[in-house]
């Protein structure tokens, strides 16, 4: 069995904050290349920049947390690659009240390596709502129509498992992932192309900021239709897929999170930050 040793695992930010202390994660500044004071000087947060080398970091206010994976696929050289948020981690196997101190570590991940091919985190139910009805009522629904014409058009062996994709209501969604390089390679060739088409036919002049970003939301949800056609074909196996828990660093407001998505629900509401 091949020996699996590189693992990198991308954290993307848009400001300064805590990191773990390992060579395996590298602190992400997404959006870089738009990144200004308030006198047009480029931020510097000190961690690796989302807009050197091969990137699409000005697409950052479409794209959000995608163009640190875009970076990682063309940039990174290592076994597996892998994307997390500043705020939401993979979860390892110890018991703390520190959110800190249950953030996956190289020695835990380490042993799964070769046995697994993706990692994902637990999937997100929402049991009420179907990932259609979900976007539907938070965001724009023409984004999913448009991105079915497109699938259509460049992948339509895929159409059949979207639609049966679109109707359920849970799925793994936040763009976390840890792929072995080949699956990251032919995941990212797939996504990037079919979002290519999209933000071409998407005009956001009548979007806030906060709802432009529909590239990364449609993509937490076309990730499942990408795994769930793997594993259908034959191209995945289900016991290649290791599902991990998700730390998130900070406290959530439930009472705040349940009311907007009740309000979204009953009155559709859209989502704002």
């Amino acid at each position: 069995m091949k020996k699996y040793q590189s693992v990198k695992i991308i954290v993307n930010t848009h400001k300064k904050y805590w990191m773990p202390h390992s060579k395996m994660y590298i602190p992400m500044q997404v959006g870089a290349a738009l990144d200004k004071d308030k006198n047009g000087n480029p931020i510097d947060l000190g961690y690796q920049k989302d807009n050197e080398g091969d990137n699409i970091s000005e697409k950052n206010p479409l794209y959000c947390e995608l163009t640190g994976l875009y970076w990682a696929w063309k940039n990174l050289d290592a076994d597996y690659i892998g994307l997390c948020h500043y705020r939401r981690y993979f979860g390892g196997f110890r018991s703390s009240r520190n959110p800190k101190g249950k953030i996956l570590l190289r020695k835990e991940l380490q042993p799964m390596l070769g046995k697994y091919r993706i990692f994902l985190p637990t999937k997100r139910h929402y049991v009420i709502e179907s990932l259609y009805s979900h976007y539907q009522h938070t965001h724009y629904i023409e984004h999913l129509y448009v991105t079915r014409g497109i699938i259509s058009q460049m992948y339509p062996e895929y159409i059949e498992t979207y639609d049966r994709v679109l109707r359920r209501t849970s799925g793994h969604m936040f763009n976390m992932m840890i792929m072995d390089r080949e699956l990251l390679q032919e995941y990212c060739t797939w996504l990037f192309n079919i979002l290519g088409e999209l933000e071409k036919k998407i005009d956001v002049r009548h979007m806030s900021h906060f709802q432009g970003r529909y590239c990364g939301r449609v993509s937490e949800i076309i990730f499942n239709v990408w795994l769930e056609y793997q594993i259908e074909t034959g191209r995945i196996d289900r016991d290649e897929v290791k599902i991990l828990p998700y730390v998130y660093m900070e406290k959530i407001d439930w009472v705040k999170k349940i009311s907007k998505f009740l309000r979204a629900k009953l009155f559709h509401e859209k989502y704002e930050v």
